[in-house]
């Protein structure tokens, strides 16, 4: 019961706690704007060694290199959209963490939606035929009009009676 509750409270204190960065203190620009710029274009590139981390997130030097480059094309008067094309054209789209939405990557932004999509008519076609296919089946479904009932009792009727005579 100790041991379960020592993981509680070390899960708590890890959810509450702040999220450790790469960024080394030498890093951090002067003007806290111009260091929040930084850092949210660093949440926006990938590091190329790490590939799921931000550069923000990771302690690899090329990733300081280009936390590095960030700050220096900020300190130089490049706006956001300046610093990303700059890294897009040195290293290529794949250091977005989110690609753009251009026609290159058009099917990869589509691709999800219309897997979901078609999965839920696949499952919605599934359940009408399930569902139909169990309904021929089902005793309760098949009612026979009062015509067709009087039929089968006298076919039921005709039937014993040649039994008896046979």
């Amino acid at each position: 019961m100790r041991r379960l509750l020592a993981y509680v409270l070390v899960a708590a204190v890890m959810s509450v706690a702040p999220a450790a960065y790469a960024v080394q203190p030498d890093e951090i620009m002067a003007d806290p704007a111009k260091e929040a710029r930084a850092r949210n274009l660093s949440r926006e590139l990938r590091c190329m060694v790490c590939q799921n981390q931000s550069i923000d997130d990771s302690d690899a030097p090329l990733a300081r290199d280009l936390r590095l480059l960030v700050r220096e094309r900020i300190a130089g008067g490049d706006n956001d959209s300046q610093v990303i094309d700059f890294l897009v054209a040195r290293y290529g789209e794949f250091v977005l963490l989110k690609p753009r939405l251009t026609p290159h990557t058009l099917l990869l932004w589509l691709l999800p939606p219309l897997a979901l999509a078609g999965g839920g008519l696949a499952l919605w076609f599934y359940s009408r035929r399930r569902s139909q296919s169990s309904g021929a089946s089902d005793p309760s479904l098949l009612r026979l009009s009062e015509e067709e009932q009087a039929r089968l009792e006298r076919l039921i009727a005709a039937e014993t009676a040649s039994e008896k005579k046979g």
